[in-house]
């Protein structure tokens, strides 16, 4: 089960993180795996450990706010795979904030990576997904996108536009064969978290990690590879009657939290 061979998964983000620990495991899987990442650097790094243990990796760095940049990548994808079977939009950033307290600037940029960056992939992916014969996306979104997180305006309205694309999609396509789901983590224990609470709580890291792992009822935070576990199954052909959803991975966050 969960076999992935013969599939050419396109995976944003893929330098660190959660689009890492995907990337990791769609080419364990036997998938063929194009990288994209702002930052070429990490990216080959993930290409290195897949390819250490036999997989196929490509790295393209590409700016996923920047359309022109993303169909550019995408025509060199098709170009040398004729296909786009898988693609998971993982690339992201955050911000802490409420309304007042966000500046204009911030707000355009997270609205252009978190949104405008998996509008941008999905533009790219789905003419081909269409011409040939179907595929497969799965977005990243976040409880946020269905809670009210405090002093997350930002990135919650990013998220929430994140799912409400996927919807969009998978209504709109579902008539070509491209289903088209996403995956709403809680807290996750990334590099990424760790730079962001040295950013904003300097002194205070561990208090914070400790604050918000418990606001989980699970006690802990997730791990990359398990989010990677439920994205394996989400972009596998045994989810072929999966469409048009959104996937609660938050240690019962949303459900258990009184």
């Amino acid at each position: 089960m969960f076999d992935l061979k013969k599939k050419i998964a396109v995976i944003t983000g893929a330098g660190s993180g959660i689009g890492k620990a995907i990337a990791e495991l769609f080419a364990a899987r036997n998938a063929t795996v194009v990288l994209l990442d702002l930052k070429a650097d990490a990216a080959e790094e993930t290409q290195n450990n897949i390819q250490s243990k036999g997989g196929a990796a490509t790295v393209l760095r590409c700016n996923v706010s920047d359309q022109q940049e993303v169909v550019a990548a995408f025509q060199q994808i098709i170009a040398q795979h004729q296909r786009v079977d898988i693609l998971v939009n993982s690339a992201g950033i955050s911000h802490i904030g409420r309304l007042e307290t966000t500046a204009e600037k911030d707000f355009d940029r997270i609205f252009s990576v978190n949104v405008k960056g998996v509008y941008n992939a999905m533009y790219a992916a789905i003419p081909q997904m269409k011409k040939q014969g179907g595929g497969v996306i799965l977005n990243l979104a976040s409880v946020a996108a269905s809670l009210g997180l405090a002093d997350r305006f930002a990135y919650s309205m990013s998220k929430g536009a994140v799912l409400s694309m996927t919807l969009s999609v998978a209504k709109d396509y579902i008539g070509e064969n491209i289903r088209c789901n996403c995956i709403s983590p809680a807290r996750v224990h990334t590099a990424f978290l760790d730079g962001f609470l040295k950013a904003n709580y300097p002194g205070k890291e561990e208090e914070m990690f400790q604050k918000l792992s418990k606001t989980q009822p699970i006690g802990r935070m997730g791990t990359p590879s398990e989010i990677a576990g439920l994205a394996l199954y989400l972009c596998s052909d045994e989810a072929a009657f999966v469409t048009g959803c959104d996937y609660p991975i938050d240690g019962g966050f949303m459900k258990l939290n009184t």
